[in-house]
């Protein structure tokens, strides 16, 4: 080794100060590097770990986000239907009601209508009764006022078509149906119809219903129709079957 030029004692200490300063630097450099590098590595792995159970977390929430979400849409979507269907339905009860009550009021105002008209036609029938009393006695003269009950009789059977507690119209005809409309003239005294019942319930079978009306177009007399089956015995019908004749 001299023969090198090389000092073996100054070799060793070279190399054990050499050795000493690398496990100086290993052990106050490299290794605090070396484990800060790993724990790095480690704390990166655990970062991306989390952050891909973090991404499923969020994946995993945001599914069951637009799963709620299109839950809610859905039940808010019944429901509006729901609130529709009722508000619908509501609607048409309201405007049934509404027709109905419509329809009760005009079928009431009518009835009253046709009540008044009754009654202005029944004070009519009287003062018709008198009038043409009174304008019999101006033409024919005194011996009418002796006959006055007489002549009120047959004024009253030209507006009722009674005559002598019977129907006249009646005679001999049979009528068919389970329900008869009675017109008349004027309105008919309650014994008059009564009588006209009777007659009409006779020729029926006594089984039917009998209603009355007031046509002041017919004059007198009266007009029966049950089913098809009309008979006219108004003075208004004779009146154009005598225009026919001539």
């Amino acid at each position: 080794m001299s023969g090198l030029g090389i000092n073996l004692g100054y070799l060793i200490i070279q190399i054990l100060n050499f050795g000493i300063l690398a496990v100086t630097v290993y052990a106050w450099a490299v290794k605090p590097i070396v484990q800060l590098l790993e724990k790095r590595r480690e704390d990166i792995a655990q970062g991306l770990e989390d952050a891909r159970i973090a991404e499923e977390a969020r994946a995993n929430a945001e599914r069951e986000a637009d799963r709620i979400t299109a839950e809610a849409q859905k039940e808010a979507a019944e429901i509006v239907r729901q609130a529709s269907d009722r508000a619908e339905k509501q609607s048409l009860q309201i405007r049934a009601d509404a027709e109905s009550e419509i329809v009760k009021i005009r079928e009431a105002a009518m009835g009253e209508m046709e009540q008044e008209r009754e009654r202005a036609l029944s004070d009519l029938r009287s003062q018709v009764v008198n009038l043409a009393i009174a304008a019999a006695q101006k033409l024919i003269g005194e011996s009418l006022i002796q006959n006055e009950e007489y002549h009120h009789t047959l004024l009253q059977e030209f507006f009722s078509g009674v005559k002598s507690g019977n129907v006249v119209v009646l005679e001999g005809e049979k009528i068919n149906g389970a329900s008869a409309e009675v017109t008349s003239a004027l309105p008919l005294t309650s014994e008059e119809q009564e009588t006209i019942k009777r007659d009409i319930l006779s020729s029926m079978g006594q089984q039917g219903s009998i209603s009355f009306r007031v046509d002041p177009s017919i004059l007198g007399g009266l007009v029966i129709r049950a089913g098809d089956q009309v008979i006219n015995g108004s003075i208004a019908g004779q009146l154009r079957e005598l225009r026919q004749a001539m």
